[in-house]
């Protein structure tokens, strides 16, 4: 005998799943003598917006933009898909005003999805720089993150991912997180990388694996002209300490953190940022508003 969908309660994850898509695409004013940097595509589908363009570098500077997910978080059977594209000659920031949250999975464990794809044109530039993601205990779901730059093309960027809530003794002890990460240079694959983190595998607490860290983080750039004189200037500049790592690896530069503390990640990155921008772009490393606020 066929159940009923709704009675058996096979429905219910159909039901209340919220998906949200939001399309960016960033161009430069070819009716602007001062070469300013337009938000020309936004399209939303979804509880997932912007606010309007930032200028604080001036109006022919980099345009600044803030990803706004009203829910704050994502459950069981949320999907979440980001597209970002910028053309050539244009300059593009896009942050977030506030952590995002990857909550419990529901009693059937139903996975979330979150899909961001980043495409940068010759001569732009793209800073990906959103603030960290916290993963509650129980969370089960797939991050994704493709990056498909051209040959001139300039990008830095950052994910930062915190474990649980150790403070209120509630460790992330049960779940399944996957992270995809892709990056394309001219169609060819330069860093391709996926990562399970499932706390009750051993490589979870092995030291060959997560070390039972709780906050984890990758620092990307693309475009420098020098990485390997940028590499020797993070090792300089940056505490020395076990915590974090960088590489140069076929023109890409990997800084990576593995440690417990979410605000040493950020200050670290931000630190990491104030060096390698001017190295990228020629200009200083202006601080979003959103992250002072």
């Amino acid at each position: 005998m066929t159940q009923n969908p709704v009675s058996s309660g096979h429905r219910f994850d159909a039901a209340r799943r919220w998906d949200a898509a939001l399309s960016l695409g960033f161009s430069m004013d070819d009716t602007d003598a001062s070469g300013v940097t337009r938000m020309s595509r936004a399209y939303h589908h979804g509880p997932l917006r912007v606010q309007r363009p930032f200028y604080p570098e001036g109006r022919s500077g980099c345009c600044h933009v803030y990803l706004l997910h009203p829910p704050g978080g994502l459950v069981s059977g949320d999907a979440l898909q980001i597209d970002v594209s910028v053309e050539t000659g244009a300059q593009a920031l896009v942050t977030t005003p506030a952590a995002s949250k990857l909550y419990r999975a529901d009693s059937h464990a139903v996975a979330w999805t979150q899909h961001t794809r980043l495409a940068v044109a010759d001569d732009a530039i793209l800073e990906w720089v959103p603030q960290e993601t916290l993963a509650f205990d129980g969370s089960r779901g797939v991050q994704s993150l493709t990056l498909e730059l051209a040959s001139g093309a300039r990008c830095l960027g950052w994910e930062l991912l915190g474990l649980g809530r150790p403070a209120s003794g509630l460790p992330f002890a049960s779940g399944r997180l996957e992270q995809r990460f892709r990056l394309l240079h001219n169609g060819r694959p330069l860093w391709l990388e996926r990562q399970l983190l499932e706390p009750e595998h051993p490589r979870f607490h092995g030291p060959w694996g997560q070390g039972g860290a709780t906050v984890q983080g990758t620092l990307w750039v693309v475009g420098l002209p020098d990485p390997a004189e940028a590499t020797v200037a993070l090792r300089d500049a940056l505490p020395a300490a076990e915590y974090w790592a960088v590489t140069v690896r076929r023109g890409v530069l990997l800084l990576r953190y593995l440690g417990q503390e979410r605000n040493q990640a950020w200050a670290l990155f931000q630190h990491a940022r104030e060096l390698l921008r001017p190295r990228l772009t020629g200009q200083a490393a202006t601080v979003p508003r959103i992250w002072l606020t």
